[in-house]
């Protein structure tokens, strides 16, 4: 019986410990909060943030590390093992930063610029010898047609003309940042010329930002900037070093960032392609832009519900990547081959303007698809501009 009693006390007294400290952290996020709508609303924003930090096991961390950094970090036991070190250059970073409004904490968020830059002339794609071809369609048979843009449909959907010139939904946000560019397999890598040194980590796969699609993420975020937009550019590998479970990954960061920074309202997954002919022989797909060069030609691949995962707004980001393709091919009319419509997902659930973005093939040079990617992005924030 006096055992009996002995628990049902220390029962007792861990509970009081968990409501003081559940009062005490409730008491810290509403501080600042002059009303009880104010301090509601501080409620809501914290509490799935932490959540997702009890979900990591990083609930009790005081190092001021985002749930992104600590899901990254905690991937490889290298660079957990360096979290200190990383924490400690952050707070450095934090302390050395002018304050702007009292934010001084904006990791990763490429700011706007107030004077836009000039455009920088893409250096020259030096001949990578491999054969090159241009990819348009010219039988509309097989496609949903839709003014210049073709759409191969491999769902069981029909998709009309009408459904698809409607406005889409997403728009920009005030708040920054408003883009985000991710890549759930960012060491696609491309062809360099004849000897370059590079180390691959696979069939045409590289970690070497210079020669895979996360240099093509920087020059698309660089190309939004200089419209006048916000973006944030997550460069981790999140195929390396396992291919597999990459978009489990890629998803688990993208909620991350939506929970902390919900001003997002644009995703854009950046991969690249392979084609190669009966031999096994890679080829490069190229369009040429008077004036700038082989640009790598791009397609738009789009996730739907058709594999039975929930997928409300499927629609709405194909009448976004819709927008998109048919401003772009009235400037440029081979940069875009077919939007391929697919069951699978491909994380695109996450937001109503969601786009997986395939730039250029592995037979690509850097430079084409770096150019490419400049051309697209210049195109998208013209498009999403005018509909604001």
């Amino acid at each position: 019986m006096k055992e009996t009693r002995r628990g049902t006390g220390l029962l007792r007294r861990l509970e009081a410990a968990l409501l003081a400290a559940g009062t005490l952290w409730m008491a810290a996020v509403t501080a600042g909060s002059d009303t009880a709508s104010a301090a509601f609303g501080a409620l809501r924003e914290a509490l799935p943030l932490q959540a997702l930090r009890w979900e990591l096991g990083d609930l009790w961390r005081e190092d001021g590390l985002s749930p992104a950094a600590a899901l990254t970090i905690g991937e490889s036991p290298l660079l957990l093992a360096a979290r200190p070190a990383v924490a400690e250059r952050r707070a450095l970073e934090r302390q050395e930063a002018p304050e702007e409004d009292g934010e001084t904490d904006t990791p990763m968020v490429l700011p706007v610029e107030e004077t836009p830059l000039e455009p920088e002339t893409p250096d020259p794609a030096a001949d990578n010898g491999v054969p090159a071809k241009t990819l348009v369609p010219t039988d509309p048979s097989g496609y949903t047609v839709c003014g210049r843009v073709y759409i191969s449909n491999s769902t069981s959907h029909a998709l009309t003309v009408p459904e698809l010139q409607q406005p889409f939904a997403a728009e920009l946000s005030e708040a920054s940042p408003q883009i985000l560019i991710l890549h759930t397999h960012g060491s696609e890598g491309y062809t360099p010329v004849p000897g370059t040194e590079v180390v691959w980590s696979g069939d045409y796969r590289t970690t070497d930002y210079r020669y895979n699609v996360v240099r093509v993420g920087d020059e698309m975020a660089e190309a939004f900037i200089e419209a006048g937009l916000s973006v944030l550019h997550d460069r981790t590998l999140y195929d390396y070093p396992s291919y597999s479970g990459a978009y489990d990954r890629s998803l688990a960061a993208i909620q991350s960032y939506l929970v902390q920074y919900p001003s997002i309202r644009f995703i854009l997954d950046v991969h690249r392609d392979a084609i190669e002919d009966g031999q096994g022989n890679q080829y490069k797909a190229v369009s040429e832009i008077e004036g700038l060069g082989t640009a790598a030609q791009m397609s738009l691949v789009l996730g739907s519900d058709g594999s039975g995962l929930e997928h409300p707004g499927w629609m709405e980001n194909l009448r976004l990547a819709a927008s998109i393709q048919q401003d772009i091919l009235e400037r440029y009319p081979t940069l875009m081959r077919p939007v391929l419509l697919r069951n699978s997902r491909y994380n695109q659930h996450a937001t109503a303007g969601s786009l997986l973005v395939e730039v250029g093939a592995a037979g690509n040079s850097p430079e084409e698809a770096v150019l490419a990617g400049r051309l697209f992005a210049e195109r998208m924030a013209a498009v999403i501009r005018k509909e604001e």
